[in-house]
């Protein structure tokens, strides 16, 4: 038995739009680390959950994934647009939870996707900032080597 498993979400993310960055994402809003994408395999999520997790907490990132399902589905059915949903704007900071909210699902599903978070809540610190953009696009701002001979 492999410690690490991997899902496959180009199907759904052809079917419906919502890419493995929005789900890796959203997972981050149950309290997760956001999993490893697209290696070994583009659109896909590499979870290792069996190297130190309990079954607590197996089940809690069960539950998550079930739930992120159905927000997915909510997005195929036309219910949330691709661009404006629980998934595409999140992680969801509590920053951005007490701004102006003009998005088609409410802040309390956001915050609490489940209602066990309402006890246990861990809140992202930052939104999405640029994607892989800066880990390939890196500016050093350090000075030169030979500022320290």
């Amino acid at each position: 038995m492999a410690h690490e498993c991997i899902l496959d979400l180009r199907g759904i993310s052809d079917e419906s739009g919502v890419s493995v960055d929005d789900v890796a994402k959203r997972l981050v809003d149950f309290g997760f680390h956001a999993p490893t994408m697209s290696f070994p395999v583009a659109g896909t999520l590499m979870v290792e959950p069996t190297e130190s997790e309990s079954l607590f907490e197996l089940d809690r990132f069960i539950a998550a994934m079930k739930a992120i399902r159905q927000e997915i589905a909510q997005v195929q059915a036309g219910t949330w647009p691709v661009d404006d949903n629980p998934l595409s704007n999140a992680p969801h900071t509590a920053q951005f939870l007490l701004g102006d909210w003009e998005h088609p699902y409410s802040r309390e599903l956001a915050a609490y996707p489940l209602p066990s978070l309402r006890e246990a809540k861990y809140w992202p610190s930052v939104r999405r900032i640029d994607g892989a953009y800066g880990d390939r696009n890196l500016v050093c701002a350090c000075p030169p080597i030979s500022d320290f001979a």
